[in-house]
């Protein structure tokens, strides 16, 4: 099917977005083997009139934390690295950009009660939880579904406080009538594999254990995720399976990473979008790297679902997937492995469409759709 006209100028400002960083990376390489150069600028593409860093180049360094309360005694921090101030204008930036998307294609969300909480997370830094109450007048005494979301963003940029992060979670609670438990996932490459993993498994124990708390029936609890966030969801099944065995009634997955090492990447995606393999896969690369420790832990089943010696025994799953995502292989891949596992797992890819569509209820059909089919499966915890 043709993509969706709504599409057309986004992709030609992100095909030159993807241009622009090839061409970076090259003159940055160009640069640092150039032998008259001097300095950390020459080194790094940085310097005065340089190329913006390459994705690459940003996860290569780590930003220092900052102290919420600094003594007057201590010691003032070191200035951050050219790549980490990188890093921080790039999040900036993304924030600002989720922020106009919502307004001019989104849809706010729904006005409902939420909570904070911080889950300890052994042998690795806590994690923030917002839970978002829907509140409906006539719950059962013994609660209402429940689901613990993770957030997409590649690993690297993203938050529960992003605007349509935020909206949708509002939605989705108020709509299919379920509490949600968004997790605020420490970002690579500051904290890398298997953190994020451990903090939503953290988040997942936390759920069942205060769901008399939260108002949650712990019988009805899902994870749901999307992108990273599904790679996530996907990772904290596996380990709640083998460690604790915690009764999910259901795995939403919503255009899923599920193999690091990129084996199952449908590139014919990215090429009817007329941008070049060697553009595509270097993309793509760059998150794995970003947030895996060494390459060899792409092969790890927590970093990799896909790659589990075996998926029996694993929630029922919905996976959703767009045409014009080289992710649709991922997901058609983990779909066709759980039902090979005896798991009830569909696999539905919606037509014409990109990897982001959710965000663009306000504008787009089939952004309304899939978040229909999203508050249905939910509303599905029910039955």
């Amino acid at each position: 099917m043709d993509l969706d006209p709504f599409f057309e100028e986004r992709l030609r400002v992100h095909r030159r977005h993807l241009f622009d960083k090839a061409l970076g990376s090259v003159r940055s390489r160009l640069s640092a083997l150039w032998p008259f150069a001097r300095g950390p600028a020459a080194m790094t593409g940085m310097g005065g009139g340089g190329p913006a860093p390459t994705t690459a180049q940003k996860s290569a360094d780590v930003a220092p934390q900052a102290s919420a309360a600094p003594q007057a005694s201590a010691a003032p921090m070191p200035p951050l690295g050219p790549r980490a101030r990188a890093r921080a204008r790039h999040r900036k930036a993304a924030l600002a950009w989720d922020r106009r998307e919502l307004h001019q294609v989104g849809t706010a969300g729904t006005r409902i009660r939420t909570t904070e909480h911080v889950v300890e997370v052994p042998g690795h830094p806590k994690v923030r939880v917002r839970v978002y109450h829907p509140d409906p007048a006539d719950a059962p005494p013994q609660g209402i579904p429940g689901v613990l979301s993770l957030f997409g963003g590649a690993f690297r940029i993203g938050g529960i406080g992003y605007p349509t992060t935020d909206a949708a979670n509002r939605r989705r609670a108020h709509d299919a009538g379920v509490v949600v438990a968004a997790v605020d996932y420490a970002l690579a490459p500051e904290h890398q594999y298997p953190v994020a993993v451990e903090q939503a498994y953290a988040a997942l124990e936390w759920l069942f254990a205060s769901a008399d708390e939260l108002g949650v029936d712990r019988r009805r609890i899902a994870i749901a995720g999307v992108s990273a966030g599904a790679n996530l969801a996907a990772a904290v099944t596996l380990v709640n399976r083998d460690r604790a065995g915690l009764p999910l009634r259901l795995q939403l997955l919503e255009v899923p990473v599920v193999d690091l090492t990129g084996r199952h990447l449908d590139l014919r995606a990215t090429r009817r979008l007329g941008i070049p393999r060697f553009i595509a896969m270097r993309e793509l690369r760059s998150v794995a790297n970003t947030y895996l420790r060494r390459p060899a832990d792409a092969y790890e089943p927590f970093a990799s679902p896909l790659l589990a010696a075996s998926h029996e025994g694993l929630p029922p799953a919905v996976i959703l997937t767009a045409e014009y995502d080289p992710l649709r292989g991922d997901g058609d891949a983990y779909g066709a492995a759980l039902r090979r596992a005896g798991v009830d797992a569909s696999v539905v890819r919606y037509q014409g469409v990109t990897h982001d569509t959710p965000l663009f209820a306000g504008a787009l059909p089939a952004a309304r759709r899939w978040h229909g089919d999203v508050v249905a499966a939910l509303r599905g915890l029910n039955a």
